[in-house]
């Protein structure tokens, strides 16, 4: 791997700490990984802000993601898991704790129902324009096509995880979704071809994270990846994947 540090937002990151509540999700519960274990990881990159994302293990507690928030500082953002008829006030109040997004995890559960995705998206956005984050599977995708084009601000996990369904995924991000390029060792399809493709229909849409600690994947993260988007896109769109985009996206309000 090139030694030459390398700038990025982390789109997706998870952070684990045992002194706050964790819930065992279909028999799992995941092994530590504090805000000083995943600095320390990263500590040979040029590491510009990221974004903490609630897992299925952490349901709607707040606790963990207002002090891995606090702790990392002004250039780090949350996605949380809310119920849908969460209080204005409380939404309000995590948005000025750096939340910026809801996530829908369909894959593992932990959050609210994905029939409140069309109440819960525009009432969020309205409020404080934030978006819905969705771990799901892309073979799910085309049910719900309809939907997540008339919402107003969408993300989407791991390049939609499935070689099936991935032309439903490119039809969204022609719509403007936004795609996370993260957890390649979750994939089931080479990530090259994926990340080719969404970046010729959109190049404002991938993001890159490093979904550490990468929990129950088949394969974590690793510095490689990172190569991955430099190597496949060039210097140009390696930055837009890299940081731009996502920078545009939590800090800028960038659709």
């Amino acid at each position: 791997m090139n030694s030459k540090k390398v700038k990025f937002f982390d789109s997706h990151l998870h952070i684990i700490d045992p002194n706050f509540p964790l819930y065992e999700n279909q028999g799992y519960i995941p092994e530590p990984f504090t805000t000083s274990m995943y600095l320390s990881q990263l500590a040979h990159h040029e590491l510009v802000g990221g974004a903490v994302v609630s897992g299925s293990f952490q349901k709607q507690n707040q606790t963990y993601l207002l002090d891995a928030l606090e702790k990392l500082g002004p250039k780090f953002i949350g996605v949380t898991q809310l119920l849908a008829n969460t209080p204005d006030e409380t939404i309000l109040s995590l948005n000025q704790a750096g939340v910026r997004a809801v996530r829908f995890n369909l894959k593992r559960g932990g959050s609210e129902d994905i029939s409140k995705i069309v109440y819960f998206a525009n009432r969020i956005y309205e409020l404080s324009n934030w978006h819905v984050e969705l771990y799901i599977d892309s073979s799910d995708l085309g049910g719900l096509y309809s939907i997540l084009i008339s919402l107003p601000s969408v993300s989407i996990d791991h390049l939609g995880l499935s070689k099936e369904g991935f032309s439903t995924l490119l039809k969204l991000v022609e719509h403007g979704v936004k795609v996370k390029a993260t957890g390649f060792g979750r994939v089931n399809f080479n990530p090259v071809s994926a990340i080719t493709n969404i970046y010729r229909v959109n190049p404002n849409s991938l993001m890159f994270g490093t979904d550490l600690p990468s929990t129950r994947a088949p394969r974590p993260f690793e510095d490689g990846d990172i190569s991955i988007i430099t190597d496949t896109l060039g210097e140009v769109g390696a930055n837009k994947v890299l940081f731009q985009n996502a920078y545009n996206f939590y800090f800028q309000k960038s659709s």
